[in-house]
Order: structure tokens, then sequence, then C-alpha cells
């Protein structure tokens, strides 16, 4: 599965290169541009499979980092301070990672 199988890839390449520079990354404006706040709540859980490279059931911290290659192998890692701040967003129940739970309520609050 790649996230093209679900969202469209010019978007994907618009939303990307909207964030190039470091400490940019806002990932309510990212998850609109990719168009995943239209998608299904189902397409959204397919996304965070896809995500979550571990497959460990939650993003963690080193798969946040790299979310944008998720999306685009040539994108760039996210910095410490991007990593902090999506990870704050989402995480609600303070264990330090983004369940699918969280991660779609991330998405839904895009």
């Amino acid at each position: 599965m790649s996230m093209t199988d679900f969202l469209d890839a010019e978007d994907i390449t618009k939303a990307v290169g909207a964030f190039t520079a470091v400490d940019s990354f806002d990932h309510k404006k990212f998850f609109q541009m990719v168009g995943l706040k239209k998608k299904s709540p189902d397409d959204v859980k397919k996304v965070f499979h896809i995500l979550d490279k571990d497959e460990s059931g939650f993003i963690e911290e080193e798969e946040l980092g790299s979310i944008l290659k998720a999306f685009s192998p040539d994108a760039r890692d996210l910095s410490a301070k991007e990593i902090k701040t999506l990870l704050a967003a989402g995480d609600k129940d303070g264990d330090d990672r983004i369940g699918v739970d969280e991660f779609s309520a991330l998405v839904a609050e895009s």
C-alpha cells in the first residue's frame, strides 16, 4: 500500500513542497493539502497503518520524524521542534505516541 492509493499524487507533491523549510510544518494545513481531511474514516486509518512503519499500532516519535517521507521519499525529516509539536497535538492520553484513534481525531481537527 502506498499513499497514492488513497491520495492524489499532485496534492502530495504540493503539500510536501509547501513545508520544505525547517520548522515550517503545520499538520493541520498539511492534512488539508494532501486531501486526508476529506477522506473516509476507513481511509484515514489505512494511512495511519502506512505511517506506523514498525506495525506497533502506534506512531512513535521516530516515525513522526519521517512522516513527510512516508508521503514522498524525497521529503525532509521533521525537526525536533516539529516532532514535539505534532506529538503534543496528537497524543491525547500522554503515552508519548499516537494511536489510530488519536490520529483519526488529529486529522478530523485539521
